[in-house]
């Protein structure tokens, strides 16, 4: 796939308080890092299914700390930009 020059600065046009949250991988990587953690402590799993459960269950809490405690990109903001599309 060829990105466009548009596609590129496709992030210019949020606001600038984002800006500086889309260059960071900081989030994934963290995530990333206790899965690895999490995993390593579990040792040998008996199946596939068993890792999925584990990793399925870490990615759900994850995903109710961002969505509860932690607005990486504020909610407000999403829709105001949603309405003015």
């Amino acid at each position: 796939m060829i990105h466009t020059q548009n596609d590129v600065l496709a992030s210019q046009q949020f606001p600038l308080a984002w800006q500086n949250q889309f260059h960071s991988t900081n989030p994934i990587e963290r995530l990333n890092r206790v899965i690895k953690r999490r995993t390593d402590a579990a040792g040998v799993f008996p199946n596939v299914d068993s890792v999925f459960r584990l990793v399925g269950t870490l990615l759900r809490q994850q995903n109710r700390q961002w969505q509860n405690e932690k607005y990486y990109l504020d909610p407000g903001l999403i829709q105001q930009i949603v309405a003015g599309a």
